[in-house]
């Protein structure tokens, strides 16, 4: 029985990106979404800044306190992951323009407000834009969320967020991030083929959304490649975390990927 994993820490694969895990250790089982004392000198000087500070000193006028200097948000950056740390709205949309048609993405922060976060400041930055469909298994779930440039994936694969309970059921169209166990979710996730796939609620993948339009288009995702590597013939989750798209266009390129994923107004 598969399970969405991740190769990092993979839920059904390795990093939290395919149903068999990764170096994780799940290899050989169902694949899944799975994808470190003062001194006299100090206390005088404490004395004498009290008294300046009363304006007793030398006969001196209490000086004015200094203002505080504003700090400018720090504007969110892909390769800042502490930039990225807005709050979602409560219900938001998020298109994905992909090489074969558009779907839409319908996310309820109150479904799983970590989750529902973190996939909102990802679109919003870009970082799904060029990821390819990786693992894309027919009856199961297609998977994405290994970023195309290595030193990208070396910034994220560590930047996990706790779990959230689950409150929705994984069936058909509904999505959720890939783990590699407990409170491993970090850039991968998966959409569900099937209403069988309820069987996942009970190891924690907790769905933020659903496909409010374009399943059709997530039905014709490319999955003749299937499984991956080393359960079956697809991408190896470790290799595209060191090597990115490089790899994946040279070794698979038949993959759909993402043109370009936004929030909608």
């Amino acid at each position: 029985m598969a399970t969405p994993s991740s190769v990092e820490s993979s839920p059904i694969g390795t990093v939290a990106v395919v149903v068999s895990p990764s170096s994780s250790g799940r290899a050989g089982r169902d694949p899944l979404p799975w994808i470190y004392a003062p001194t006299m000198r100090s206390i005088l000087m404490g004395f004498l800044s009290v008294a300046l500070s009363s304006g007793l000193a030398l006969g001196c006028k209490k000086s004015a306190e200094p203002r505080p200097v504003p700090v400018p948000a720090q504007k969110a950056s892909l390769d800042k992951p502490e930039s990225m740390t807005e709050k979602a709205p409560d219900l938001y949309r998020a298109r994905f323009a992909t090489s074969k048609g558009d779907f839409v993405i319908e996310v309820h922060r109150d479904w799983a407000p970590v989750g529902a976060d973190r996939f909102f400041n990802l679109v919003k930055t870009g970082y799904y834009n060029e990821t390819r469909f990786f693992r894309v298994v027919r009856g199961f779930m297609a998977q994405i969320g290994i970023h195309g440039k290595p030193e990208m994936n070396t910034i994220w694969r560590d930047q996990r967020i706790a779990d959230d309970p689950v409150r929705q059921s994984n069936v058909r169209g509904f999505v959720s991030f890939a783990t590699a166990g407990p409170n491993t979710r970090t850039t991968q996730f998966f959409i569900n083929f099937t209403d069988s796939n309820r069987r996942l609620d009970t190891m924690g993948f907790a769905p933020f959304g659903q496909v409010a339009s374009g399943m059709e288009v997530v039905d014709t995702l490319y999955a003749e490649y299937g499984e991956g590597a080393p359960q079956g013939r697809g991408p190896d989750q470790g290799r595209i975390q060191g090597e990115g798209n490089a790899y994946l266009l040279r070794d698979f390129p038949q993959l759909d990927y993402v043109k370009e994923a936004t929030i909608l107004p």
